[in-house]
């Protein structure tokens, strides 16, 4: 079991870059969504690693909101954090971009996932609490405490 302690969002901050191949292209000449939603998983996981010190499984995708489309050649840059976390589960937000060759980005896609640290029996085990550091930091923990509630709320009601 890792040491508890408190870790900051940098701490476990990832990126992932790819650049679109036709392979990961749908029948409308777009990404895939499918595809998409493969790497946000592993960008979330990777942030949810390096912020529990545990193997972690994905619980929900609690929000995931296409905003634009990418193409063949498109250069995509996924960008994950912590935003919220619980005694054994962590937010993690996914932010994705198309990055053109100026290098400005515009932005296709975010996602919210729960994550869940295991211990050795893969059993939930705790995580460190989380130091919010800037303003933006306590804007999406305070996000992340009202879409916990309303996941709790919603398990109540289809369970």
């Amino acid at each position: 079991m890792p040491e508890l302690t408190t870790k900051r969002v940098a701490d476990s901050r990832a990126e992932q870059i790819q650049i679109l191949m036709p392979e990961h292209i749908n029948g409308y000449k777009r990404l895939f969504g499918g595809r998409l939603m493969e790497w946000i998983d592993i960008v979330a996981g990777v942030v949810a690693r390096r912020h529990s010190g545990c193997n972690v499984t994905t619980a929900a995708i609690d929000n995931l909101q296409f905003e634009g489309a990418a193409h063949v050649n498109n250069t995509i840059v996924l960008q994950g954090r912590i935003t919220y976390v619980g005694t054994t589960s962590m937010e993690v937000r996914v932010d994705t971009f198309v990055e053109h060759l100026d290098g400005s980005r515009t932005q296709v896609n975010r996602a919210y996932l729960v994550m869940v640290a295991l211990d050795e029996q893969e059993k939930p085990t705790a995580v460190p609490s989380l130091v919010l550091e800037t303003e933006e930091d306590k804007a999406e923990w305070e996000a992340g405490q009202r879409r916990n509630a309303l996941r709790k709320q919603r398990r109540k009601e289809h369970f």
